[in-house]
Order: C-alpha cells, then structure tokens, then sequence
C-alpha cells in the first residue's frame, strides 16, 4: 500500500508487552514528535523510556476500553501498572469514552480530573495529527478504536481473526454485531491494528480481514445470533 505525504509524517509503533499478548501503540506526529500512547499497561517506565529515547513529547493517553490488562489496576490476585501509573508520572490526560469512564475510575482509580470524556466521531489533534473515536461497544459498554487517516486501533472489538468476548460483565453480544458491521464499513485499505498478538499476524488490510475473520462475515442479526449460541 502507497502512503500519502500525510502518512509518512505519521508515527505509528506497535509494542507486544505483558504476559498476555498486549499491544500499545505510540501515534502521532513525526513532524512535532507529539504522541499519544494507546493502551498503556504492564511496564509503564518501559513505555515512558520507549517515548523518551526517541524524543517524542508525550501529550495523551488512550484507552480503548477499561479491562486491566489494557489500562491497569487490579486482576486476579494481581496488581497491574497503567495510566494511573503514567499520569503520576507524566501528568497527561486519559481519553476514555463515556459509558467507560465509571468502570476506568474503579479499576484505575483515576479521576474525573484525570479523565476525558469522549463520544463517537470526537476528534482530537496529537500534533498535525488527528486521532477520530469510534464507538464499537459489545466487549464492554464503551469500547471504542481510534482511526487515523487509513489506520484503526481496534482494542479487543477486533481482532485479526476474531473479536473480543462477549460472555464478561458488560459485554453484548448484538451491539457486537453492530460494531462488526462499523468496522466493515471502513474502506477496504484501512490497516488493522488489534489489542493482542492472538493470531501472530500483527496487523492486517481491512480487505484481508473480512477475507479471513469469520465474525466479519456474518451479514444479519439471525444469523450472527445462532453463530455466536445466543
């Protein structure tokens, strides 16, 4: 795929971290060196050392949803570093989505200062970048990506060769299918970009997915009920 002069100044980085097969992503611009980090978790000085060896400012947080292994807190018997690690290190702002922001604040233990709220088609600037939010719920109640240009970040709604669970908390099963049919509606170059390295493709064509992703192939609620045993 050819990139347009606006791609190239893109910076785009995709990290595997945690004993869970995570992805964090680093976006921004490579013209102001500002980004914004997606996903923070696990091994945040890690991150923080990434962002400041190649001399990027850091100006936001990203979080695709509020599950731990993506954004920190408590899971299990454990106790994992994320964003409430980042802001007190480095002060910058959490963008979550609204039906999300309660279940951050209680994992994290983030507050409503620490947070912004975001709705589905808000946009925000990280340099001469712009970062679109998606609204893609069904894993959890404020699951959202985050477009840039021909690049989405799809948190756990998809994946490579499936979707995220719908069995936990929160989740639904028909907005999943709602969102499923979103995302196929991107333009068939849209680079994917997941949340974990679950089918050790890092990242695939939109084309490509619906081509090899059962779940983006299901074309009706009938049907997408009986394939998932609603």
């Amino acid at each position: 795929m050819s990139m347009t002069d606006y791609e190239k100044e893109l910076v785009v980085e995709q990290i595997e971290i945690g004993p869970m097969q995570n992805y964090t992503y680093i976006i921004g611009s490579r013209e102001t060196r500002e980004v914004a980090i997606v996903d923070p978790a696990w091994d945040i000085d890690a991150l923080l050392n990434h962002v400041d060896e190649r001399g990027y400012k850091l100006t936001a947080a990203l979080i695709t949803h509020y599950h731990p292994d993506h954004c920190g807190g408590a899971f299990r018997s454990n106790n994992i570093e994320g964003v409430a690690e980042l802001v007190g290190k480095r002060g910058v702002k959490v963008y979550c989505h609204c039906d999300e922001c309660m279940g951050l604040k209680k994992v994290t233990g983030l507050s409503d200062s620490d947070i912004v709220k975001v709705n589905s088609g808000d946009k925000l600037s990280v340099g001469d970048v712009e970062v679109e939010f998606l609204h893609t719920p069904g894993h959890t109640p404020g699951s959202q990506c985050f477009r840039v240009k021909h690049t989405v970040i799809s948190g756990d709604t998809l994946f490579i060769t499936g979707c995220g669970r719908v069995d936990l908390p929160g989740s639904n099963s028909e907005q999943m299918y709602y969102s499923m049919q979103k995302l196929a509606e991107l333009p068939d170059d849209t680079l994917l970009l997941p949340g974990h390295n679950y089918a050790h493709i890092p990242n695939a064509t939109m084309a490509e997915v619906k081509r090899i992703n059962t779940y983006m192939r299901v074309k009706d609620l009938a049907t997408w009920r009986m394939f998932m045993g609603d």
